[in-house]
């Protein structure tokens, strides 16, 4: 099975299907993508705390690496054919750790569990993860929706809960464009729990 990633420039080139088509079923090997993400720019005001981002926890329908959808009947399913290089869960927590370093806000950010003692956790739940048709619509929307919440290591202590979404609808009905949506929405989400870290992080104004 060969493995690509999707910048934009690429996806463009995909195979073309219809809705029906990414539902079939095949015997061939399925092909596999990876979301890149985006690094923010570096906006300083460096703390000097160590930050663990956890792996999100999904319902079982999320945590696969099938790329999930959702029909206008509400039937939830996974398009054939294609998947995920990991489960959607960990290739978030891998998003959220680049990030939140490119981000620049933390002396360390790193993947838990890790060896490493850290001064705060983020804790996140993926509650939507799926392209979803509507009826009359020929291209999905993508959601992605994780409810993020902030801990301080010692003692354990909520510091701020927010939800992170994103939402792109796809270009066109095929591979290429669904997941380019899928890329779209991940980072709007990721780039709103930055920000809300960010935020919750800021010096109390005197």
């Amino acid at each position: 099975m060969k493995a690509r990633s999707v910048p934009m420039a690429v996806l463009a080139l995909a195979l073309t299907a219809c809705t029906g088509s990414l539902l079939q079923s095949s015997a061939e090997a399925p092909e596999t993508y990876r979301l890149e993400g985006r690094a923010p720019a570096d906006r300083g005001s460096r703390l000097p705390l160590a930050l663990a981002v956890g792996r999100p926890r999904a319902a079982a329908a999320l945590d696969t690496d099938g790329i999930a959808v959702v029909q206008p009947d509400s039937r939830f399913d996974y398009f054939a054919g294609v998947r995920w290089t990991e489960p959607a869960p960990q290739m978030l927590q891998q998003l959220l750790v680049g990030a939140l370093t490119a981000d620049g806000r933390f002396a360390a950010v790193m993947s838990a569990p890790s060896r490493v003692p850290t001064d705060l956790l983020l804790d996140v739940e993926l509650r939507r993860f799926e392209a979803v048709y509507t009826a009359g619509d020929e291209a999905p929307t993508v959601r992605v929706e994780m409810q993020v919440t902030l801990v301080e290591a010692r003692p354990a202590r909520r510091v701020a809960s927010f939800a992170a979404t994103g939402a792109a609808t796809a270009t066109g009905n095929r591979r290429a464009a669904v997941v380019a949506a899928f890329e779209a929405a991940t980072s709007q989400a990721v780039d709103a729990a930055v920000s809300g870290v960010r935020a919750a992080t800021a010096p109390a104004a005197h």
